[in-house]
C-alpha cells in the first residue's frame, strides 16, 4: 500500500497533473523507489506460497497505478486530470494510513506493545503532521486531508504506545506469538533455550 501511495502522489505532484507540487513528486519517486527494493527483497527471501501471493499483490499495485496514469494522460485534461489524480491518490493514501489500524487492535486485545514498534508509530505520526502542513498551506486538500487522517492515527498509536508500553508481554500475546501470528512491523520476541534434546523439528518461520 506504500508502494501504491508512493507512485499515485509521485504522478499527482507531476507538473502536467498539478502545478507548483514537484516536492511532492520528487519524496514520493524517492518512496516509491525504497518500497520496490522492500519489496523485491521481500519476494526474494520469502517462502514459495508466500512469494507467489505477494508476487500477484505486486502486479496488482502495477496495474491500478498503470490504468490511473494511461487515464488520466489520455483521457483527462486540465482540472480533470488533477481531480481524478488527486482523488486516487487521496484514497489510497488514506487506506495505507489506515493499514497500522489492525496493530492498534492487537495492541488493546492483548494490551501489549510488542508488536507496534515505537518509532515506526513516531514516524508515521511526523510524517502525517508534515505533509498535512504542507498542504495546508499550499491550499491543496488532496496533501492535507490524507496526511491530516494519518497525523490523527500516529497520535493515537503514540497514545497506545504510552499506556501500554510498561506492561509485560501479555498471556495473549504469547499465545498469538505461538500460533504463528505475524503483524507488518512487529519484532522478533525472544525465544528460550529449549532444554530438552529431543525436541520435534521446528520449521523456519
Amino acid at each position: 500500500m506504500t508502494l501504491l501511495n508512493c507512485l499515485l502522489s509521485a504522478w499527482y505532484g507531476l507538473p502536467f497533473v498539478s502545478k507548483n507540487n514537484l516536492l511532492v513528486s520528487t519524496i514520493n519517486g524517492t518512496g516509491a523507489g525504497i518500497e520496490t527494493i522492500y519489496v523485491l527483497i521481500f519476494i526474494f527471501y520469502a517462502p514459495q506460497t508466500e512469494k507467489a501471493r505477494i508476487l500477484g499483490l505486486f502486479a496488482c499495485v502495477l496495474t491500478v497505478f498503470s490504468a490511473v496514469a494511461l487515464i488520466s494522460l489520455f483521457a483527462l485534461h486540465g482540472n480533470g486530470r488533477k481531480l481524478f489524480c488527486g482523488l486516487a491518490a487521496t484514497i489510497f493514501s488514506i487506506i495505507m494510513y489506515a493499514s497500522p489500524l489492525s496493530i492498534m487492535r492487537l495492541v488493546i486485545k492483548t494490551k501489549s506493545v510488542e508488536f507496534m514498534p515505537f518509532f515506526l508509530s513516531l514516524f508515521v505520526f511526523l510524517c502525517g503532521t508534515s505533509w498535512f502542513v504542507y498542504g495546508l498551506l499550499g491550499r491543496d486538500a488532496f496533501v492535507a486531508i490524507p496526511n491530516g487522517f494519518g497525523c490523527g492515527l500516529g497520535f493515537m498509536q503514540l497514545i497506545l504506545y504510552s499506556i501500554y508500553r510498561n506492561n509485560k508481554r501479555s498471556g495473549e500475546a504469547k499465545k498469538l506469538t505461538a500460533n504463528g501470528t505475524v503483524e507488518m512491523g512487529a519484532e522478533k520476541p525472544h525465544q528460550e533455550k529449549p532444554t530438552n534434546a529431543k525436541l520435534p523439528h521446528l520449521e523456519h518461520v
